[in-house]
């Protein structure tokens, strides 16, 4: 096995345990491979061990891979082992002037915090003839480096959201802080475990709202104690 695979291998392993021992299906959880820095050789590896969600923090940088990634996979057309549909998620702060950018690209928007973008994203998907998955990201962890609406808000930014044609809101995305101190992280998947159900049950957002993308390599495991249906991993999978 290479350091790659097993990496891998480590992770779902772990996401296997935890999901069971707090009586989840592991099947319920999606592991959303993150390339940051990683090379095109190693994203290339994921991939081939079938994992093709594939998320990215920086518009050039999703870009840069969607394009070298899809031209390796149209030279591999011989080899039968190869995944043909890799799926592509923007996870970092989009600005609006990159949305047009990114729709022909990304599966789904983990980063959707403005009605303005929202607005932007569905514009610009009504010209296209798309409708994009998105993720409504809120800040509840409060911190005012992060990006994402303010619990208080997240209520009528999602009303706002549903009314678009053109953006379907399939849930929500949250970061905690980078902290030694589980119960403060915690505390953030818990307050958005329960928007997302609220939201649920009162029938603000449709059918279609399933996703609740949280935890990262430091954290997926208390994320997926408190109900994560989406993992945005990287540096548990390439560093080192």
């Amino acid at each position: 096995m290479t350091r790659i695979s097993e990496r891998v291998e480590r992770v779902q392993e772990t996401i296997k345990f935890t999901a069971e021992r707090v009586g989840r299906d592991p099947g319920e959880v999606k592991l959303v491979v993150v390339t940051k820095s990683a090379t095109i050789e190693d994203i290339k590896e994921v991939i081939r061990l079938g994992f093709t969600d594939i998320g990215e923090n920086r518009v050039q940088q999703l870009r840069r891979v969607f394009e070298q990634i899809s031209e390796s996979l149209c030279h591999t057309q011989d080899e039968s082992n190869i995944p043909r549909e890799v799926r592509w998620h923007m996870i970092g702060h989009l600005q609006r002037n990159k949305v047009q950018q990114v729709l022909p690209i990304a599966s789904l928007i983990h980063s959707v915090d403005t009605l303005r973008l929202a607005e932007e994203i569905n514009n610009y998907a009504a010209k296209l003839d798309l409708r994009p998955k998105v993720l409504l990201q809120i800040n509840t962890s409060k911190e005012t480096q992060k990006y994402g609406v303010p619990v208080g808000a997240a209520t009528h930014l999602a009303e706002q959201i549903e009314t678009l044609p053109s953006v379907a809101l399939i849930g929500l995305m949250t970061m905690a802080p980078l902290t030694l101190n589980k119960e403060l992280i915690r505390d953030c998947f818990v307050r958005a475990r329960e928007l997302f159900i609220e939201m649920r049950g009162e029938k603000i957002v449709g059918p279609q709202f399933t996703e609740l993308s949280m935890g990262m390599s430091s954290d997926y495991e208390i994320a997926i104690e408190e109900g994560a249906t989406i993992l945005r991993i990287g540096s548990a999978i390439f560093a080192g």
